[in-house]
């Protein structure tokens, strides 16, 4: 420590020394020198800052493409090209730190791209570009993530149909791109299943939370990716750095697509059942690269690279990253790779509906699903003083029930202060819509108040209410008989019930508001959604340790959790989709696709087109569900499949404008040929756009699809072709049987 200071115009030279690690885990460390006067009255303080170098430089993490048919013969791999390249580029400053003049390889890739993602500079990357083999760099991104009746409501049974003629998936395995899982849940029991396939070349990693005897014939591969994370976000606490499921989503995911049977499973008496996924005798690979809600492309592409090398034949990723062009999307990138080799990719469409051009993973080798409600819903039922019952939603898990309870109407129940007052009675609070729900609920918990009934602004209730706070919530028409009974009666009260299951709900299934809508911004030649699927309200497993209710409750844990989103349809269709692999190994997957598609249902069960949620109900359109609603069974034998390949999504990418460069990042293929380019791709749904207006009536605009059909149908079956009616514009088809 430097001397004191004790007479006036005295000068003391010192020296501070910082000693510290290498390297530095978080991105600053903060302190002070602070000289101070005998009595108080100076206080002389110098900040002191010990920072990573790379921070001051404005390092950012990017992922490399490179052109792997460049690479000198001298290196024995890419791996060690990549490095060799890294070393040969300097920081430009601090010349003298030998710690600091490589930058920092953090993933090599191989099977979804030729490439690498490392910390770089600006001038280390404008280096970099002059490199031989450089064709890209992108800067990591992040993405954002998107039973026990669910299969029934797919129509899969015992007796018929997918079920027994694909052996429940037997032999299948399925790698889920999530959040981890949690292995002791009994969905993950490996009772029953099969061997492991002996293509498998994939393994359990042991880490600090999960030891590789946690898996078995079930789970039987667990990886987890983080490094990307670590290094944009070096600040970001790690719950915990493991396979281990932390946040629920993916335990929820893989358990919703091949989770095995479990008897007695609920989310507190809601939606008693017997759980199990779509494809209960498919085999699990989990792959962890989301991280209490953050995932960047660099984990993901690492995590997509590995599912590939191991041998996965479906791929089930409940995120994604919209409104970026192709060959800067990741998940188009990596699941490009993973269609060549004979993997089928589903994805989900997003939560960003109900706005039009809101749909992300755009990309034609992959399918896209939407979500919709199934024909349950689970309810508070309220009935009156004057004995009306009024079914409302509800998921509120306490064991109690209010009985003769005093009825208050209080409008918005924006008045904290005459919530205070209220007094235990049931408050009726109207005007509540999708984005208010939560933060009204959160304040009516904080006021003691007996409980509330929710009146919302839509025809048709809201789809998710899960709350530790009793409430119910009904629709405006519901609401309105309340509030004539109040008015009408001197003393209102009311009776609130919770815990109550109801099958058969009319009209089902209904699109999610929350839905992404197309076409989609990256990719408009390709209609998306494909398709929809279960993602309201499903019932599927949840660790045991985590919160399930809003606002947080220690007490309120439970084995099985009800969620909604487009994440929870995804898997469902991975499940079809394994079920279908099993059944015809030798279909591709734009084959399996097609399937899926073209048996797609458009009516609900009131024999009507399916509706859409949005501000009321309406009938929806293909932008809302794409092909329509998937339905296994028929998708076994779907008689014809539009099938595509390689080739055709080369020619389609040629049409999109992008450079030679762009398209190599995608396709890793150094052979382009743009010759044959066409944005009509083999792909079993059309989309056209056309001005809205015309300069005069006279003017037609024509644009012409090919399409080419396969039949796998039994036998030789006659094929009729049949358009519906479309206004203002004509449609006409013409045939070559070759």
């Amino acid at each position: 420590m430097p001397k004191n200071i004790t007479m006036q115009t005295t000068k003391l030279s010192f020296t501070l020394t910082i000693k510290g690690p290498t390297r530095l885990d978080g991105l600053h460390v903060h302190g002070s020198l602070t000289w101070l006067g005998v009595k108080g009255k100076y206080v002389v303080r110098s900040p002191i800052v010990a920072t990573r170098l790379n921070s001051l430089v404005q390092s950012e993490t990017y992922i490399i493409h490179m052109d792997l048919s460049t690479m000198p013969k001298v290196f024995s791999d890419h791996k060690s090209w990549y490095a060799s390249t890294l070393s040969s580029i300097s920081f430009g400053i601090h010349q003298t730190s030998t710690t600091a003049n490589i930058p920092e390889l953090i993933y090599t890739y191989n099977s979804v791209t030729h490439g690498f993602c490392a910390n770089l500079s600006s001038s280390q990357l404008q280096l970099l570009q002059n490199f031989p083999g450089f064709i890209y760099a992108i800067r990591d991104v992040p993405l954002k993530a998107h039973t026990t009746y669910t299969p029934e409501f797919l129509g899969l049974n015992s007796k018929f149909g997918e079920w027994p003629e694909s052996s429940y998936g037997k032999g299948v395995i399925i790698g889920v791109i999530d959040s981890g899982v949690w292995p002791e849940s009994e969905s993950f029991r490996d009772q029953g299943m099969t061997k492991i396939p002996s293509k498998w070349k994939g393994k359990c990693v042991s880490d600090i939370a999960f030891n590789s005897s946690m898996c078995n014939k079930k789970l039987i591969g667990a990886r987890f990716y983080n490094k990307g994370l670590i290094a944009n976000r070096p600040d970001l606490n790690i719950t915990l750095n493991s396979i281990r499921d932390t946040d629920g989503h993916g335990t929820h995911t893989s358990s919703t697509a091949v989770g095995n049977y479990v008897e007695g499973a609920s989310f507190f008496g809601y939606g008693q059942g017997t759980a199990k996924g779509v494809a209960p005798q498919a085999h699990l690979a989990i792959y962890r690269a989301l991280w209490d809600h953050h995932a960047y492309a660099s984990d993901v592409i690492a995590a997509i690279d590995q599912a590939i090398e191991d041998g996965v034949d479906i791929l089930s990723i409940s995120m994604g990253y919209g409104g970026v062009p192709l060959y800067e999307d990741p998940i188009a990138i990596a699941s490009y790779a993973a269609a060549q080799k004979g993997i089928f990719v589903a994805t989900s469409a997003g939560n960003d509906g109900p706005s039009l051009y809101s749909v992300g993973n755009g990309a034609p080798w992959i399918l896209t699903v939407g979500a919709s409600s199934v024909d349950r819903t689970f309810s508070g039922t309220i009935t009156l003083g004057n004995g009306v019952s009024i079914i409302g939603e509800s998921l509120y898990p306490g064991n109690s029930s209010l009985s003769s309870v005093p009825l208050v109407y209080m409008k918005g129940c924006d008045d904290y202060d005459a919530l205070e007052k209220v007094g235990y009675k049931i408050v009726v609070c109207v005007g509540i819509d999708t984005y208010n729900l939560p933060d009204k609920i959160f304040e009516l918990n904080h006021h003691p108040v007996a409980g509330a009934i929710l009146v919302g602004i839509t025809s048709h209730a809201e789809d998710d209410i899960q709350t530790i706070f009793p409430a119910s919530l009904v629709n405006p028409k519901a609401g309105q008989h309340i509030l004539h009974y109040i008015n009408k009666s001197s003393d209102p009260k009311a009776r609130l019930e919770f815990h109550k299951t109801n099958i058969g709900t009319r009209p089902a299934p209904i699109v999610g508001d929350y839905s992404s809508r197309g076409p989609s911004a990256s990719c408009p030649d390709v209609l998306k959604p494909d398709l929809i699927a279960p993602g309201t309200l499903v019932l599927a497993a949840w660790p045991p340790n985590i919160r399930t209710t809003n606002p947080p409750s220690d007490v309120m844990l439970s084995p099985f959790n009800i969620l909604s989103g487009t994440s929870m349809a995804c898997p469902h269709a991975a499940g079809v989709a394994a079920l279908l692999k099993g059944k015809h190994p030798e279909w591709s997957p734009a084959a399996i696709r097609s399937a899926m598609m073209t048996t797609a249902y458009t009516l609900d069960n009131t024999n009507k087109i399916i509706e859409q949620q949005g501000d009321f109900l309406r009938p929806s359109n293909a932008l809302h569900i794409g092909a329509g609603h998937i339905n296994p069974n028929k998708a076994l034998n779907p008689g014809l499949i539009y099938d595509a390949n390689a080739e055709d999504y080369m020619r389609f990418l040629c049409s999109m404008n992008y450079t030679k460069n762009q398209i190599k990042m995608i396709t890793r293929s150094s052979s382009l040929n743009c010759s044959n380019r066409s944005s009509d791709i083999n792909y079993p749904s059309f989309i056209a756009f056309f001005n809205s207006s015309t300069p005069s009536s006279s003017t037609k605009a024509v644009q012409e699809f090919r399409r080419t059909v396969t039949n796998v149908g039994d036998n030789m079956p006659t094929y009729t072709a049949k358009l519906t009616h479309m206004e203002e514009v004509k449609v006409q088809q013409g045939s070559t049987i070759r």
